[in-house]
């Protein structure tokens, strides 16, 4: 009733089939933390990648893009200029800081079909930046569909620190969910001696907080992973809360 497959076309398939890779939503101003000395202008390039291997796919223009600071939210969406990052449509915005305080850019981009999963991905996506000396409000949350809300003060660390967040999915933690994690990779400059090493995978705890220390300076993104009770087009949702932290090394 069955064909027999011969066993070396079974083992060609559960070895050599290529692992699924981590998408993920980002963020990336040209300057993490703005000193008084510093230039009151930052450059916000918003793309859709896999950061490690410096693979781009095409970012449709984001339902919404914005700033919150103290409370109050602006919408920056008609600051967006298209571009062109790793060969994929992409998106830049200049943003001028007026005053201090801890600003909170966010992106919530159209749903993404993803054919080699037939799933719709939306990443919610931000980056807190502090202007001026003001720390005060990294661990407010923006009131994001799903978020990271950073237990680590997400700016000033040190390679080798360690990084804590709180999942939130609708406002509330979501325990034994996997976070992705990953390096943006800029110019290539690391490889992995095998895939597995490219995705980074913690998962939170019962209060819905994840652990991870980041090996080496940079910008490092963290994907909260969830699927939506809704679909689209019959097809599943993918729900992913990420943000964006970078660490230096010390001088």
């Amino acid at each position: 009733m069955f064909k027999k497959i011969p066993f070396i076309t079974l083992f060609a398939l559960l070895v050599f089939v290529p692992p699924a890779q981590s998408h993920f939503g980002m963020v990336i101003p040209s300057e993490d933390i703005i000193s008084e000395t510093d230039s009151a202008v930052v450059v916000l390039d918003l793309m859709f990648a896999h950061p490690f291997e410096m693979k781009g796919m095409p970012l449709e223009r984001p339902v919404r893009f914005g700033v919150i600071m103290g409370g109050d939210e602006t919408d920056l969406s008609n600051t967006l200029v298209e571009r062109k990052i790793l060969g994929h449509k992409a998106w830049e915005a200049l943003y001028t800081f007026t005053r201090p305080g801890v600003y909170t850019f966010f992106m919530e981009p159209r749903p993404y079909l993803e054919p080699a999963e037939d799933t719709y991905i939306i990443h919610y996506t931000k980056v807190i930046v502090p202007v001026f000396g003001l720390e005060e409000g990294w661990d407010v949350p923006a009131g994001l569909k799903t978020e990271i809300v950073p237990l680590s003060r997400p700016f000033g660390m040190y390679s080798g620190n360690v990084f804590q967040g709180l999942v939130l999915l609708h406002g509330k933690p979501v325990p034994n969910c996997e976070v992705e994690v990953e390096y943006f990779n800029r110019g290539k400059k690391y490889r992995a001696t095998n895939d597995v090493f490219i995705t980074q995978v913690v998962k939170t705890d019962i209060n819905g907080v994840f652990t991870y220390a980041a090996p080496k300076a940079g910008w490092w993104g963290f994907a909260a992973l969830n699927t939506s009770n809704e679909k689209i087009e019959g097809k599943e949702v993918e729900l992913g809360a990420v943000i964006w932290v970078k660490f230096h090394d010390m001088e």
